[in-house]
Parts: C-alpha cells; structure tokens; sequence
C-alpha cells in the first residue's frame, strides 16, 4: 500500500484527500505526532469522563484512533457471549446437538 501511495501523482493525492479518505494520502512524521497527540488526549478525556461517571451505563464510547495511511477501520467488539449460549455452543462443538 505504502508503494503504491508514493507512486501516486500530487494530483491523484489530492483527489484522495477531496473526497475524505485519509488513509490513502501521504502522511509527513509531524502529521503522524499530531495524529497521535490528538488520539492520547481523546484517551485522557475519555479517562477522566469515566473515573467521574458512576454509572458505566453513562459512560461514553471508547474514543476511536484518527486513521493513519493504509489502516483499516477498528472493528466494533462484539457483546460477551452469555453462559447459556456458551454452553450450547460447547455442546454443538463436542458432537451433542441434541
């Protein structure tokens, strides 16, 4: 990804850059210090939120990291599977689907 990126015109950039897609520009060091400065202190933000919430129903969505050339977007976690669905699971696994 990274060659085919430097590969590109300043023309072919900038067109990226219109129309939002971040990853597919090219990123200077001091873009990517700024990107990470911007994501540690959405982290801390979103610390401070949380040891001032008290209920966890109430606390915000984990901030998510600004993309950097050629990531992919984080994928949303999936909720806890629950005891019954484990063990139902378990059995399918182990031959009883009965």
């Amino acid at each position: 990804m990274t060659a085919i990126r430097n590969n590109m015109s300043d023309a072919e950039l900038d067109a990226q850059a219109d129309r939002g897609e971040p990853e597919k520009g090219r990123w200077s060091q001091t873009e990517q210090l700024l990107a990470l400065l911007a994501d540690r202190v959405a982290q801390l933000q979103y610390t401070l939120i949380c040891v001032n919430t008290e209920k966890k129903s109430q606390r915000p969505d984990v901030p998510e990291p600004i993309r950097r050339p050629g990531s992919q977007p984080r994928k949303k976690k999936t909720a806890p599977m629950s005891d019954a669905a484990a063990e139902r699971l378990f059995q399918l696994i182990n031959g009883g689907a009965v």
